[in-house]
């Protein structure tokens, strides 16, 4: 009987035909395109699909590539446990679509830039970017690694696929259709994994429809529940969800996700016109919008049939991120074939993530590091470069995802990492791109305290986490439970695991209620104004910026807000439009950093 404990079904055959069968056609889909476009081999195809996409199949990999095996697995779980609150995130979702193509998608299409971390040497100094690369390729790495874990952590203990085997095969996969293909393999391949995702998430709601007696049925229970009092006013800034920190805090976030994260930036600058660009990032917030709210009301469904056995009290799983897996095995390994789809789902979400994240690796390590030292590189061996790094980048994820395990929820961990790393980041840019007398010992000094404040509120956090009062689980019952099952539950993780590096784990220091207890959506907002503030002072101190050395490119225009237009073009989309045919040429040639030394000359400027 579904919904009251106990171990469930396993992998029929089926399921696996279903799973490889979906993981063999997206590394086909990067054999094709690498088979259709072998004669364009130059840095630009492979980096950025030959800026020639169009909007749609953008829009569907910007939000498959952070709509991850995380998401899959993670958002049905925060709302089985914390209710529909995650559901406000619809509201950032919207402000960050808004500031990212009005503010960010002009500055970076009109400068034509491949590395988004070009932008910091060109209004900084060389130092300024590489520390930038360097933030970002860590944030990118600690983050590819749980998304691999993640997924195959909760399906290895529902399906019985081998861990490991399971992460190195992932890794592989990725790892094949990223050399081959390019850019343009992990756009088309994400477009793929976005359906299959979505297909997931309505085979889960449409059975617990049937199940249940209808959608009513489940959002009653949901209200009796609890799960759907989603609008909390509390401005309290410990609280782990509320609406403030939401729409507020998660908005800050989702723009240093979006904007100036290289994964993001290399795919709307890899549209053919600014209009695409722009376009893109509007269709994308239709897709996160579909995407979050079917994973919420997955995790309501989810509530409504075990609201009086909770899987997690009884012992059938170890840790809340295995939830829907478990519910999948449950309630749909009746369909054969269907449960293999719902893992490709989850899978899908972490390939797509995982391709994009190697891809964005190896963009800014040949940018930065490599090209400005070995400028004489024919384009043959940049792309075997490119290729080489790709290997390596996903072979350093696979053995990131071992660190992993020790993070606790994974939704909150990978949307802390964020915070942490993107903050400063975000902070950095806005002080380069709104105030012109910002310099670049301002820039240098504010980025570093930024970081050292998110890393010692963000590690604290992790080490003595929030207690229930500020993190709010609703109740669970296991009130018609058969009997708790001695199954065995292998890595036992409870909901925010704590790192203990005490031998009394139990004694919290004063900073712990407070100061560790801030809510990690607050991370990014602190770090971003912390970097802002303080660059600024600094700034001042020093001089500040001589406002003829630099290029007026630099700086976000009023012409750059709100330009876009659905009949006929705006001044800007021509002028910007023509730059990046000019910068086509200039980008097809192997030591295309020498723009970089254009963009300063006063008559390329002009051309701009």
């Amino acid at each position: 009987m579904t919904g009251t404990g106990g171990p469930v079904a396993t992998f029929s055959v089926w399921d696996y035909v279903v799973f490889a069968g979906t993981i063999l056609a997206a590394a086909g889909i990067g054999l094709f395109q690498a088979i259709r476009s072998r004669k364009e081999t130059s840095s630009s195809e492979f980096l950025l699909g030959g800026r020639q996409m169009t909007a749609v199949p953008v829009a569907m990999s910007l939000t498959a590539s952070f709509m991850s095996g995380i998401t899959v697995i993670g958002t049905p779980a925060e709302a089985y446990r914390f209710g529909a609150a995650f559901w406000l995130f619809g509201f950032s979702y919207a402000i960050m679509s808004v500031i990212t193509a009005e503010v960010f998608v002009p500055l970076f299409y009109r400068l034509a830039i491949t590395s988004a971390y070009e932008y910091l040497e060109l209004r900084f100094s060389r130092p300024v970017r590489l520390i930038g690369t360097t933030m970002y390729i860590a944030q990118t790495i600690l983050y590819t690694g749980m998304v691999i874990y993640a997924p195959a952590l909760a399906l290895n203990q529902i399906t019985g696929l081998d861990l490991w085997g399971v992460l190195v095969a992932t890794g592989a996969v990725c790892i094949v259709y990223c050399t081959l293909g390019g850019l343009k393999a992990v756009i088309w391949t994400d477009v793929m994994q976005m359906v299959i995702m979505l297909a997931g998430f309505v085979a889960v709601i449409a059975r617990g429809a049937v199940l249940q007696g209808g959608l009513t049925n489940i959002w009653e229970d949901a209200g009796k529940g609890g799960r759907l009092d989603a609008f909390d006013f509390d401005p309290d800034p410990l609280k782990r969800h509320t609406f403030w920190t939401i729409v507020v805090g998660g908005s800050v976030m989702w723009v240093s996700v979006y904007s100036i994260n290289q994964s993001q930036v290399q795919r709307y600058i890899s549209c053919k016109t600014l209009r695409h660009a722009k376009m893109s990032l509007y269709v994308n917030l239709v897709g996160l919008w579909l995407t979050v709210s079917l994973a919420v009301f997955s995790g309501l469904t989810m509530f409504s049939i075990y609201k009086n056995c909770d899987p997690l009290e009884n012992g059938d799983i170890g840790t809340p991120d295995q939830m829907l897996p478990y519910l999948v095995m449950d309630i749909l390994a009746a369909y054969p074939g269907i449960p293999g789809l719902f893992v490709a789902a989850a899978y899908s979400g972490t390939l797509s993530t995982v391709s994009s994240s190697i891809n964005a690796l190896v963009a800014v390590t040949v940018e930065d590091f490599i090209l400005p030292v070995f400028k004489n590189l024919t384009e043959k061996q940049v792309s075997w470069m490119n290729m080489g790094l790709s290997v390596f980048f996903g072979a350093v994820c696979i053995g990131m995802a071992g660190v992993a395990s020790v993070m606790g929820s994974i939704l909150q961990a990978a949307l802390s990492i964020f915070g942490m790393i993107s903050g400063p980041l975000l902070g950095l840019y806005l002080l380069g791109m709104l105030f012109r007398t910002s310099n670049s010992i301002g820039a240098l000094v504010g980025m570093i305290i930024g970081l050292v404040l998110t890393l010692w509120v963000g590690i604290g956090s992790q080490i003595y986490p929030s207690t229930a009062e500020k993190t709010n689980p609703l109740p669970v019952s296991t009130v018609d439970c058969n009997s708790t099952m001695s199954q065995n539950v292998t890595t036992p993780a409870p909901w925010t695991s704590p790192v203990t590096l005490t031998s009394q784990p139990h004694v919290r220091p004063p900073l712990a209620d407070s100061w560790y207890s801030l809510s990690y959506l607050y991370f990014c907002l602190l770090g971003t104004l912390t970097t802002m503030v303080v660059g600024l002072l600094v700034s001042m101190a020093t001089g500040g910026c001589k406002q003829d050395e630099k290029n007026p490119e630099l700086f976000v225009k009023a012409s750059d807000l709100f330009s876009f237009s659905c009949c006929g073009k705006s001044k800007v989309s021509e002028v910007t439009e023509k730059s990046a045919t000019d910068f086509n040429t200039v980008a097809d040639n192997p030591t295309f950093t020498d723009f970089e030394m254009k963009s300063k000359d006063p008559e390329r400027a002009t051309k701009l």
